[in-house]
């Protein structure tokens, strides 16, 4: 779950100003966790400790009320009455990660992943976006090849994952649903040579480039084995204490 971790750091200073070249800086020194890292490590909690996930979300919205939220959710956040609100966006997929690194079969982690989900993101294409990115995630880790990956993305969720990103580069602008997000996010992955590739890719896309940059690295680092120790290193010194226990302790467990 760290690239994803990454992803959302690399991609938080190009998310309103985006970068059309997979030439940059990979951490420049305003680079910063938002809500995608915040929420990541909440579920990871979850999977450490257990409890309510709705209930420790909210914990940890209050922890960081300024990591940039939607409105929807940020709504639901300060209304502990308010259940599911039929959301389809790409935040089911962004916060999903840890879901592919903690379960044993891929119908359970699909069957994880869409409960965790549904507990705001209800609507199927937000289900399906969750499901997607977990289950690239299991596969990933498991050995499962990209042609195979593809392959099972395609039936399950029915996204089109022709285009390549030279495709999709000129025309793609900034989109907060899952549906406009995570192929384009696969679909970064699907074309990277190794992890720091991949993430360089999804940011040169444009778009929610902290969001699409974060699901791309979640996939990216099941399937190359993990992130490059300097890469690493710059990403845990970015987070504050409480998330890096976490992230730290998550690892030492599933990975």
């Amino acid at each position: 779950m760290l690239g994803a971790l990454v992803g959302d750091i690399v991609g938080s200073v190009y998310e309103w100003e985006n970068h059309r070249s997979k030439v940059f800086p990979l951490f420049a020194d305003r680079s910063f966790f938002t809500d995608d890292s915040v929420l990541t490590v909440a579920l990871a909690d979850v999977l450490l400790n257990g409890g309510d996930f709705a209930a420790v979300m909210r914990r940890y919205g209050l922890l960081y009320p300024a990591a940039g939220y939607g409105g929807m959710f940020r709504r639901w956040l300060g209304d502990p009455a308010m259940g599911p609100y039929n959301s389809f966006g790409n935040g089911a997929a962004m916060r999903i990660s840890p879901a592919g690194w903690a379960f044993g079969t891929l119908e359970e982690t699909l069957s994880q992943a869409r409960a965790f989900t549904a507990v705001t993101h209800d609507h199927p294409e937000g289900l399906k976006g969750a499901e997607a990115t977990a289950g690239a995630i299991w596969m990933g880790r498991r050995g499962a090849s990209k042609a195979d990956i593809k392959a099972w993305i395609v039936k399950h969720a029915g996204y089109d994952l022709s285009r390549t990103c030279d495709e999709i580069r000129p025309t793609y602008e900034f989109n907060e649903t899952c549906q406009r997000t995570v192929p384009e996010a696969l679909a970064a992955f699907f074309e990277s040579t190794d992890f720091e590739d991949a993430i360089r890719l999804a940011i040169s896309l444009g778009g929610d480039s902290d969001t699409l940059a974060c699901i791309t690295g979640g996939v990216a680092e099941a399937f190359y084995g993990g992130v490059p120790p300097a890469i690493e290193r710059e990403a845990m010194a970015r987070l504050d204490d409480r998330l890096r226990d976490v992230v730290t302790r998550f690892r030492s467990l599933y990975s």
